[in-house]
């Protein structure tokens, strides 16, 4: 059996699966699949209104997604892959209007941890993930946590242990000021220096 074949035989049956990152666990469907995505957000009890960020395996690829300025590629070449997630605008063609709920505007991270970079490169589409807890709850850090919180809810858990329990910082480069939604484990001051290079 090929590795990561169970995990993407449950992501092409509109299944959720949960794998270990640098920051925190995460969960994950293809980003292209509603029935998972709203099968997702009834898993996490998340409010609406509230977009997860599109996990890409290289920050090459990222332009097929998103748009990409300068800005955008001082801090791409600097910090991915890496605890960062990018808010750009999406290339409407390619990205749903339904995952950024109508927005226009998505988060783009590529992770460091390798397990995770490994297991998005073995798939077919990139995916759609929000860290591993129910609402307002604490992050999940290791695959047994994901199991003990979500039981049957999630249909492949990848074996494995996140980083921390830190998220990425969260920079937003969609419009013409660069705003820090979240200070991560890249501190704002690192942003705004590699920004000035």
């Amino acid at each position: 059996m090929k590795r990561y074949q169970k995990a993407k035989l449950a992501l092409a049956s509109h299944g959720i699966v949960a794998f270990p990152t640098e920051t925190v666990m995460g969960l994950g469907v293809y980003f292209d699949d509603k029935i998972a995505y709203e099968k997702l957000n009834a898993v996490k009890q998340r409010k609406p209104g509230k977009p997860y960020t599109l996990m890409l395996y290289d920050p090459y690829v990222i332009s097929f997604y998103a748009e990409v300025d300068k800005r955008a590629v001082k801090l791409i070449n600097k910090f991915m892959p890496g605890p960062i997630t990018l808010l750009l605008k999406v290339k409407n063609k390619v990205v749903p209007k339904w995952v950024t709920n109508g927005t226009g505007v998505i988060g783009i991270r590529v992770p460091q941890n390798k397990k995770a970079l490994d297991f998005l490169y073995n798939l077919d589409k990139p995916l759609l993930v929000p860290s591993a807890n129910r609402a307002d709850q604490p992050p999940c850090i290791n695959s047994k946590e994901v199991k003990k919180v979500f039981g049957d809810d999630i249909d492949v858990v990848i074996r494995g242990k996140a980083g921390g329990s830190t998220p990425s910082t969260i920079v937003d480069l969609s419009g013409p000021d660069v705003k820090i939604v979240r200070i991560g484990l890249i501190p704002e001051e690192e942003i705004f220096k590699a920004l000035e290079e």
